[in-house]
């Protein structure tokens, strides 16, 4: 069947949700329903009402993607930061998820997600160039993660 492929460099809403919405619905006949629902924490100053940081994300099959985790300079180091996933994850336990998954760049949160209970499962070298990006995922339900001692795909070597 002959196709036509169009190079669009602009956003384009209805193109997007035309394929989003083939690409849910495949999803859908193999795997079930995603039961997609955002979960989003959001940090404001005491008193204000801007937002200062905070934690996006959203849950779907089981588990939690924390897409992005900011806070400005001065509220790092003071625990906030610990606390928003502490309370994504209790959220997402409660919407019955067993993990949690997100992406970092070498000069971002590695140290910090790993403190957490987070562990690298996949890195891709020069993104961007001479650094790395690395996904990580943490289990919420108590069971090995992927490739650890007593996991069913653990490896001696």
């Amino acid at each position: 069947m002959p196709v036509a492929i169009e190079l669009n460099d602009s956003e384009d809403a209805a193109a997007a949700k035309a394929v989003v919405a083939g690409l849910l619905d495949f999803n859908a006949r193999i795997a079930g329903p995603h039961g997609y629902r955002p979960l989003n924490l959001l940090i404001r100053r005491e008193g204000g009402t801007e937002i200062a940081g905070g934690l996006l994300g959203g849950t779907s099959f089981g588990w939690l993607f924390v897409s992005v985790l900011h806070l400005p300079d001065d509220l790092r180091g003071t625990g906030l930061g610990g606390e928003l996933l502490r309370r994504a994850e209790a959220e997402a336990v409660a919407r019955g998820c067993i993990g949690a998954h997100l992406d970092t760049f070498s000069f971002q949160a590695r140290p910090f997600y790993e403190r957490h209970g987070y562990r690298v499962f996949g890195t891709i070298e020069d993104m961007p160039p001479g650094m790395r990006r690395y996904f990580m995922s943490k289990r919420l339900d108590g069971a090995a993660p992927a490739g650890a001692p007593g996991s069913p795909d653990h490896v001696q070597s």
